[in-house]
């Protein structure tokens, strides 16, 4: 089984590129979508997506953030976000479960611009990470993807030095996200390839950056202790364009 998850920063905009050629060359068995900034009824499948249930979880801001879930076969259960008040009005969560395993879809906030948005990044972290755990008291294995906005470690980026303290690599942040891993989840891509350098599944739009690799790993998939046994690879597909991110992918066994 196949497991795709793609940032495509706005969804109406990567359908008029190529995102429908490249998921049917990847032909993954589930996509998860980040920052999708529609509503379902705002946006017309392609006929040639059609093997694909599609499931929403949509911002009540107009055009912002949202996730949604396409996937072959139908879940068991679908549910949309934390089921915190604060937390759910930007449709930053949404989750399916299937008969072997659970998968949570995130887009976690940035902390934006003088980190002026981190106290609020601060509790998010802390309820997604609760979140997931109240989610493994099911028993079920917990699979969850997204872009987690945060470059943990200094080989996750192009420019450490530089960037050191600005959002997505703020001493903070990272030590959110590495109370996540100490949780009991693995972060599949370091999983299976350590040492790995330069390998990024965000660039910035400006300067080039993309096509000199000056980039970011902020997209993930984790598993649980109990999932990972199943998870046969890793893989960031940066051929895929359309979208200052790339997809990032998991194969389970």
């Amino acid at each position: 089984m196949k497991l795709l998850s793609w940032n495509v920063n706005g969804i109406r905009a990567v359908l008029k590129k190529d995102f429908t050629r490249d998921i049917l060359a990847e032909d993954p068995d589930i996509l998860c979508l980040q920052e999708t900034k529609a509503r379902p009824e705002q946006v017309e499948v392609p006929l040639d997506l059609g093997a694909y249930r599609t499931y929403w979880n949509s911002a009540e801001k107009p055009g912002y953030s949202g996730t949604a879930i396409f996937t072959k076969t139908e879940p068991l259960e679908v549910t949309c976000g934390m089921g915190i008040d604060a937390h759910d009005t930007e449709g930053r969560v949404i989750r399916a479960e299937f008969p072997d395993f659970q998968i949570v879809n995130v887009y976690t906030p940035n902390a934006q611009d003088g980190l002026r948005r981190l106290d609020y990044r601060m509790a998010w972290d802390d309820a997604f990470r609760a979140y997931l755990l109240h989610l493994q008291k099911s028993g079920k294995p917990v699979i969850w993807c997204g872009d987690l906005n945060v470059a943990h470690e200094e080989i996750d980026l192009a420019r450490p030095k530089q960037n050191r303290g600005s959002a997505g690599f703020s001493d903070e942040e990272r030590a959110k996200f590495s109370a996540l891993l100490e949780a009991g989840f693995t972060d599949t891509f370091r999983h299976y390839s350590p040492d790995e350098a330069e390998a990024y599944s965000w660039w910035s739009f400006r300067g080039g950056a993309r096509q000199r690799n000056v980039g970011w790993r902020i997209d993930y998939f984790g598993a649980d202790e109990t999932a990972l046994p199943a998870v046969a690879s890793a893989t960031i597909h940066p051929a895929i364009l359309g979208s200052d991110h790339c997809p990032v992918g998991i194969t389970l066994k």
